[in-house]
């Protein structure tokens, strides 16, 4: 039997790196390989090197998008604080200190 199949890298993907769909399909592609217990020991080994990298990869890429949605969160947040005070709504404090 043959190895599993190769995703292609996307065509935009010039810097060699997959990105996070292409890299999550292989984990799940490795997974399979694993789970159906045909693969040998050698090339259990390597899914499981490939897979460790790929989710490792993964993780940075989430945490990158999770560390820009937060900086999105703030800069609204400073948006909204930095209104007019003549524009605040009834019942807030427009005064700073």
């Amino acid at each position: 039997m043959t190895g599993p199949p190769e995703i292609a890298e996307p065509s935009g993907a010039d810097d060699g790196e997959p990105t996070y769909e292409t890299a999550s399909a292989r984990v799940e592609e490795i997974i399979r390989r694993l789970d159906g217990g045909e693969a040998g020991l050698r090339e259990t080994l390597d899914l499981v090197k490939e897979g460790r990298g790929l989710i490792e990869f993964c993780a940075r890429e989430l945490e990158a998008v999770s560390s820009g949605l937060e900086e999105l969160r703030l800069e609204e947040l400073v948006e909204r604080l930095e209104v007019p005070s003549g524009q605040r709504g009834p019942g807030r404090q427009a005064g700073r200190t």
